[in-house]
């Protein structure tokens, strides 16, 4: 996020995951690679007491509406009742109601978008986090990140990297993406898994993750690596734009051009259970 359309996928994996994969990145050996291991540097575990806000030394709020690049329809609040922290968890809750924001224009729905930025940044390392998505056709639940030089060089050049996105009209996906100059919206570089039997992302708590090394961005989900992308695959003479830090968002979007709108038969208010986030880095193993 902000994407426009998933591109056409170039390999299907298959193998001893009992999920499915169709991916336009390269297989992963699940073995852990070189001799070190990760350490915990930043996590968030919303261990506040119910009701609390969001820690402000960890978050902070993009507020606004306007269809944020992709014509979606909430407004964003800081309001408790958009985000807040109950039972041990961070819930980002997308409401249907009227709300006129700053900008005096009345929209329709409300939600929460956090974000790192300012606060922590880092380059390189494992992001994960344990998120159980809302369900609905229009709703666009995301975990993801954008480089810190977004103010300076703007978007894609900062580079953005999608970690879980799902929409409701797939209740069974996710989307793991690279976005960058001259390879973003229709041109990303994505890679899709499907839980099988129709069970629902939005069913259960799910562990999405990337690891990140210079070089190399792998994804995973629920611990199983499904697929990887290195400069080499890169259209001639385009960038990588991987190698500097990059600041974490939560959020949850409501329509917009690729989920499209909510209808008859979404339900509000729908909430995004956030129960951790985790950064490590890379360290020595001890002897």
């Amino acid at each position: 996020m902000p994407r426009l359309w998933c591109s056409a996928a170039l390999l299907i994996l298959g193998g001893a995951a009992w999920w499915t994969v169709v991916a336009r990145g390269v297989a992963v050996d699940e073995q852990q690679k070189g001799d070190a291991k990760w350490v915990l540097v930043w996590s968030d575990e919303f261990n506040g007491v119910d009701g609390s806000r969001p820690d402000g030394k960890k978050w902070a709020f993009d507020i606004g509406g306007g269809g944020w690049g992709n014509h979606e329809l909430e407004y964003y609040t800081d309001r408790a009742v958009n985000s807040s922290v109950r039972r041990g968890k961070l819930v980002i809750t997308a409401q249907r109601e009227e709300y006129a924001g700053a900008d005096h224009v009345v929209r329709s729905y409300t939600s929460a978008r956090l974000k790192t930025q300012g606060l922590f940044a880092q380059a390189y390392g494992k992001f994960v986090t344990r998120i159980q998505i809302p369900r609905g056709q229009g709703l666009w639940p995301a975990f993801w990140m954008l480089g810190d030089d977004i103010e300076t060089k703007g978007w894609p050049e900062c580079g953005e990297i999608d970690i879980m996105e799902n929409i409701g009209r797939e209740p069974s996906t996710n989307h793991a993406s690279l976005h960058g100059p001259g390879y973003s919206g229709d041109q990303d570089f994505t890679s899709i898994i499907h839980l099988p039997g129709g069970v629902k992302l939005a069913d259960d708590f799910h562990e999405y993750a990337m690891e990140w090394e210079p070089g190399e961005v792998r994804f995973s989900l629920d611990g199983q690596q499904y697929s990887a992308f290195r400069p080499s695959q890169l259209p001639a003479g385009k960038k990588w734009v991987f190698d500097h830090p990059f600041f974490i968002l939560l959020n949850v979007a409501v329509g917009g051009d690729w989920p499209g709108a909510p209808d008859a038969t979404t339900e509000f208010p729908q909430p995004m259970m956030v129960d951790w986030v985790r950064v490590y880095r890379k360290g020595d193993v001890e002897n």
